[in-house]
């Protein structure tokens, strides 16, 4: 299994509405190395979901459900989407503050690479999230 990190303003698809919709098909990225990521994603990968601008926190967890697939958003049959279904919230979610001054999180993809949309997330730091964040599933 792989572990990723997907992010969404909460002003445009806020957590809450995977999980009232259960699933959501991810697409609309337009970034090569968030599309290269898209091709990864295995069905049952876990992914961490990460409000951007404002909150800037992982917020959840969901799952991929499909595998990569061409966007139906796009025109260039080159750009990907997949789908994810909700898991659960996290009982408290974890700041990007929070994620900078963790020695294990620290070197993530989300502070190295700040504006790609989805991206890996090593077995440790995926462990880490969970632990700080108190969540059982």
């Amino acid at each position: 299994m792989n572990y990723w990190l997907i992010k969404s303003e909460p002003s445009v698809y806020p957590f809450h509405n995977l999980l009232n919709e259960k699933s959501t098909q991810w697409d609309g990225i337009r970034n090569f190395q968030a599309r290269n990521n898209l091709a990864l994603m295995k069905t049952g990968d876990l992914c961490l979901y990460y409000h951007s601008n404002g909150e800037r926190a992982v917020v959840g967890l969901a799952k991929v459900s499909s595998e990569a697939f061409p966007d139906p958003t796009a025109t260039d049959p080159r750009w990907l989407a997949v789908r994810v279904a909700a898991v659960s919230e996290l009982q408290q979610p974890i700041s990007l503050s929070t994620i900078k001054q963790d020695p294990i999180l620290q070197h993530m993809e989300l502070v190295r690479q700040s504006r790609l949309s989805v991206c890996p997330v090593r077995p440790e730091e995926f462990d880490r999230v969970i632990e700080l964040s108190g969540t059982q599933f």
